[in-house]
């Protein structure tokens, strides 16, 4: 198809096209940026769960909230509610797996930030161009009542140009439709997978924190015992 053909089917398909073009431009913006920002996350969260792993192994809960601190992987909001959580308990580990838990719904939450564009531009693009399909229809039977008042045959070649310009607008519905669609089911299979992980990280990180070493006690020993003083003090006579 050339760049004339495609110019006339937009001039053709007026508003109707126009908004099957945006509602692509769309979807496309999206998974680019959903693209961006599950770029590696698997990967930066599994280094994170690693390293806090070795310190908590070690009984060094500090060092394995900061490693937590300057990390931005997705598990880091999840270790943090559970330091947080671990701190208010003084140690007991009392709902540290129910804080961890809830971030990690946030988590996913953010994770699935804006797909509900993608759903929804999926499910609605084929209904969109099937309207213009049909205005198309319209608008051709119409020509071709003014055709025949005005003296023409009324054969099907007055109608035939019309209806072929109007299916242009299905076609570019259900292929709109089709690229939203993929989109969205490739970022919902890999969120499943991205989700299961961060779940198997935070039980991990609950157990590693309730069965940590408990902290060797102070190195400073106990000060020696000074010795007795010895009475210098001439002694009474028998």
């Amino acid at each position: 198809m050339s760049l004339s053909e495609i110019l006339h089917y937009l001039r053709i398909g007026g508003v109707t096209l126009a908004l099957l073009i945006l509602a692509s431009i769309v979807a496309l913006g999206v998974a680019i940026e959903r693209l961006i920002a599950l770029w590696a996350v698997s990967e930066r969260s599994r280094a994170l769960g690693d390293t806090v792993t070795k310190h908590l192994l070690r009984g060094d809960v500090m060092a394995a909230r900061t490693a937590s601190e300057r990390s931005d992987a997705a598990v880091a909001d999840m270790f943090l509610a559970g330091f947080d959580r671990f701190e208010r308990t003084r140690g007991t580990c009392d709902g540290v797996d129910s804080a961890v838990e809830r971030e990690r719904a946030q988590v996913g939450l953010r994770l699935r930030r804006n797909l509900w564009i993608l759903a929804t531009i999926g499910s609605l693009t084929p209904f969109v161009g099937l309207f213009g399909t049909v205005a198309g229809i319209m608008r051709s039977f119409k020509d071709l009542g003014l055709d025949v008042q005005a003296g023409g045959t009324g054969g099907t070649a007055a109608v035939m140009t019309g209806i072929s310009e109007a299916l242009v607008a299905t076609a570019v519905g259900i292929l709109v439709a089709v690229q939203a669609m993929a989109f969205y089911n490739y970022f919902q299979a890999r969120l499943s997978r991205v989700l299961v992980e961060l779940r198997l990280l935070g039980e991990e990180f609950v157990e590693l924190l309730r069965e940590r070493p408990l902290n060797a006690p102070s190195a400073t020993a106990p000060t020696a015992a000074a010795p007795a003083s010895v009475d210098s003090r001439p002694q009474p006579e028998a």
